[in-house]
């Protein structure tokens, strides 16, 4: 599923995958596709509308 969150250090947006298999509340670091520092992703997936909410702190 595709998804975007806001890097946390450079405040673009980011489109990224998430994969659905790995649950519904997950958390991983994923470096950003612009200034290439990492973010915490807490992510959320809503099965009744099949959508992904990210939140993203920076990774220290």
């Amino acid at each position: 599923m595709l998804a975007t969150y806001t890097c946390a250090v450079c405040g673009e947006e980011i489109e990224t995958v998430v994969d659905e298999s790995q649950g519904l509340d997950q958390e991983y670091i994923e470096d950003c596709a612009v200034c290439c520092r990492p973010n915490v992703l807490r992510v959320h997936i809503d099965p009744e509308t099949e959508t992904a909410e990210i939140v993203s702190e920076f990774e220290e």
